[in-house]
């Protein structure tokens, strides 16, 4: 067990054990997925790169611009965190704010390596966990969530979930709803909506990730602020032995 930064013992989540090749040192190259920017980062690299992505954007171009922006790295394996759901390391369903063609992509083929793949809300929420019961949500271009509790990992889709009106919860707090009610509206619907998933949930704590969750101000007790980077900790944590080299972890939180 490591120390987190609140203090409290952190039991790092279970994973499953692959015959020992998780053993062996590995260079990995952690692919964030968004649906404005699609940002990448390699073992021992330090500064992340990114391309705009956005609705034309179809699994082969993501594929192809990565390849590209990641030319001069080294790595073994891939980390793909997905904005979408994931069964069995494969998309569920295409992505609703990208172009088409992720279902059938052979991403593995693609890269020429081994890819893991996970909810882009999963892969944030696994690289901000410190212990307990913990609800993560991105308040992105949508909105995305995932619950860890006692160290196992549940990738959810409360996004679309129906709040008011007809509409889901993602059209309230996504960018979507960011444009059309305004920040001050924005950020009563967020604050409503945290506070009752956490209670309908029982988590102990709530972690808001995305691009837009610098834009709250004042937060209630038991909710914090995560920080974009724990994606690629938790794209790193993916493809550790039971997650115990927290060292990407730590320099995300001394930058905190």
């Amino acid at each position: 067990m490591t120390k987190s930064t609140s203090g409290r013992q952190w039991t790092p989540p279970r994973v499953k054990d692959d015959g020992g090749a998780s053993r062996r040192p590995r260079n990995v190259l952690v692919i964030d997925v968004g649906g404005t920017n699609v940002k990448i980062l390699a073992s021992g690299k330090r500064t992340p790169r990114k391309i705009a992505s956005g609705p034309d954007m179809t699994a082969r171009d993501m594929v192809d611009a990565v390849r590209k922006l990641a030319a001069d790295w080294s790595y073994d394996v891939v980390a793909l965190g997905y904005p979408g759901a994931v069964r069995a390391g494969r998309p569920a369903a295409e992505p609703k704010n990208l172009g088409k063609g992720w279902i059938g992509c052979d991403f593995e083929k693609a890269f020429g390596c081994p890819v893991k793949m996970i909810n882009d809300a999963a892969m944030q929420a696994l690289g901000s966990y410190e212990g307990g019961r913990m609800l993560f949500l991105g308040l992105g271009t949508g909105m995305g969530s995932a619950l860890i509790t006692d160290g196992v990992l549940v990738p959810m889709e409360l996004a679309h979930l129906r709040y008011r009106k007809g509409r889901t919860y993602e059209d309230y707090v996504g960018l979507r709803g960011l444009k059309r009610f305004g920040k001050k509206k924005w950020r009563r619907y967020v604050m409503d909506i945290v506070t009752a998933l956490k209670h309908a949930l029982l988590a102990d704590h709530v972690v808001l990730g995305g691009g837009n969750a610098k834009r709250l101000k004042r937060l209630p007790k038991d909710i914090r602020l995560g920080d974009n980077a724990h994606a690629f900790v938790g794209g790193f944590r993916l493809w550790e032995e039971a997650w115990k080299d927290a060292r990407a972890a730590s320099v995300v939180h001394q930058g905190r």
